[in-house]
């Protein structure tokens, strides 16, 4: 199944040589795409050098910052026109661990025709097996009650609504409409997931551990919580006839690696 890893970057220099390379050695067979917004740093001409010594890896240009959604949007337009079957996202800083991907890609459909497998696969820190790295009491509280807000306004069945490594099918991303979407921050996650089960698709869970990232900035900022909640009440006061929606699959690591 052809794969290829969307990687947003801004500002990234520091990171993206080191997580390239981990990507290509936990699924050499997988291709690279890293969407840079005009990192100021230079992130965007390393990447080219990387895409220089590997046909793997790929680089997509954008003028100028415009949000994670945005970025996004570009990679998987990109990856549909390509012709890829798998694409996958994935932090530019380390905080996903490539060394797991296998696992997502193992619990994915193999082909629309499979009777196995998810539609989509979402990296969750909130299920058994999952968990964080060196994050501080306050983000772990953030992020786990944006989970569970989210979770109740819109009715979702899983429990890690807003994390960020996740892996798709081509056909369950047409389904998605992900072209619509105008979220520019991490809400981008959020209306993706929304969306899958609004679509009938297969969702499923497997675990990941998350790493706080060591080298460079964040680029989580209070705008980008006000806005997922701001989107998330106006979808959960629209979206009432969705409350009950059909609860997915847990794949534990054990039961994704074989899948």
């Amino acid at each position: 199944m052809r794969t290829l890893v969307i990687i947003p970057t801004y500002n990234e220099r520091e990171n993206v040589g080191a997580i390239v390379g981990r990507v290509r050695a936990s699924v050499p067979e997988a291709e690279i795409l890293v969407v840079d917004d005009g990192s100021p740093d230079g992130t965007g001409e390393l990447a080219d050098a990387l895409a220089a010594t590997d046909p793997n890896v790929h680089v997509m240009h954008r003028a100028g910052k415009d949000g994670l959604g945005a970025a996004y949007r570009a990679g998987m337009q990109w990856a549909l026109d390509a012709g890829f079957q798998a694409i996958v996202e994935m932090d530019a800083d380390g905080s996903h661990r490539p060394e797991e991907l296998p696992r997502l890609l193992g619990a994915l459909r193999q082909d629309d025709d499979a009777r196995e497998g998810a539609d989509v696969v979402l990296g969750s820190r909130w299920v058994e097996g999952g968990g964080v790295v060196n994050w501080p009491a306050g983000r772990k509280f953030i992020s786990r009650g944006g989970s569970a807000y989210s979770r109740l306004a819109l009715g979702l069945p899983v429990r890690d609504v807003t994390g960020g490594y996740r892996a798709f099918t081509s056909d369950a991303l047409r389904r998605l409409h992900f072209e619509r979407t105008e979220s520019q921050g991490y809400c981008f996650q959020i209306d993706m997931t929304r969306r899958a089960f609004d679509a009938g698709l297969r969702v499923v869970e497997v675990p990941i551990t998350f790493v706080e990232r060591e080298r460079g900035a964040s680029k989580m900022g209070g705008g980008i919580v006000v806005e997922a909640m701001l989107r998330v009440t106006v979808w959960g006061l629209t979206g009432l006839p969705h409350r009950f929606r059909k609860r997915p699959v847990q794949a534990t690591a054990e039961t994704a690696t074989r899948a």
